[in-house]
């Protein structure tokens, strides 16, 4: 039986979650692997010295399996080990904030269990949404019990994406699609083919002065380096949907003079 295998970073208490594979439901049958907890900015971290102890935990009549493990865990289990068959595309979201630029997709846990599903040989979409204004107050509103409606008309964009790519396959060359749109995005949204925006954060810790020694995560800046026309930053400026094609580990083309400097003994 052929069947969409979703994850997530957000883990089973994600508002996304049920939504998301209600909707998927009208197009295939759709099981969820997802962490037990919430696992963000965790990239695609693998738990290799600990079990991870996987169970199962339905929601709304949906089915899905908990586990004690990173989102990356999630789509390789779901994908190698749990199921009698191979699942058919792997869905990883609906992140609870974007993930557009280079820093973030790097990462994102959310896109973390895309590449693992890449790597497991499963067409992979990474999808995410947010704003671009105080993220803090915005995820604290996606994450509120009365935030449904809202899930669910994400989760549309989301149906009518995954449609389509169902009917044609992935797009030629890329690895995994990293889909952003903002908060205010329905399915009539205009949508964009992107780049992968060049993007850095600034600091991320800050000593606590009462314990010193002791660290906490503090959000410290964003940084565009090449400019943001067309690119997925760019788009998610103008309140439109970005899909970025992604591709691996591009090797860079150097100048001669720097080529000869690295290769003499």
């Amino acid at each position: 039986m052929s069947f969409l295998l979703v994850t997530n970073d957000d883990g089973i208490d994600s508002p996304a979650l049920v939504p998301l594979m209600q909707a998927l439901e009208a197009l295939t049958p759709v099981r969820a692997v997802v962490p037990d907890r919430e696992r963000s900015w965790i990239g695609k971290a693998i738990t290799r010295h600990d079990d991870v102890v996987v169970k199962r935990a339905d929601r709304e009549g949906c089915e899905i399996w908990t586990t004690t493990g990173f989102p990356a865990d999630c789509a390789q289990i779901g994908a190698h080990a749990l199921f009698d068959e191979r699942p058919e595309m792997l869905i990883s979201g609906i992140n609870i904030g974007l993930n557009h630029g280079l820093a973030f997709l790097m990462s994102s846990g959310t896109v973390g269990a895309a590449s693992e599903g890449w790597i497991a040989g499963l067409p992979a979409v990474a999808i995410s949404t947010g704003n671009l204004g105080e993220h803090r107050l915005w995820a604290d509103e996606a994450w509120h019990e009365d935030s449904r409606a809202f899930w669910e008309g994400a989760a549309a964009i989301a149906l009518d994406i995954v449609r389509t790519l169902r009917a044609r396959g992935m797009p030629a060359g890329a690895d995994l699609l990293s889909v952003n749109f903002p908060d205010t995005a329905t399915v009539d949204t205009p949508r964009e083919v992107t780049r992968l925006a060049r993007t850095t954060y600034d600091q991320l810790f800050q000593a606590r002065t009462e314990m010193p020694g002791t660290y906490f995560h503090d959000f410290g800046g964003f940084r565009d380096l090449d400019g943001a026309s067309g690119t997925d930053l760019d788009a998610a400026r103008r309140g439109h949907v970005s899909i970025t094609p992604v591709r691996f580990a591009h090797t860079a083309a150097i100048p001669d003079a720097d080529r000869h400097a690295l290769e003499q003994p």
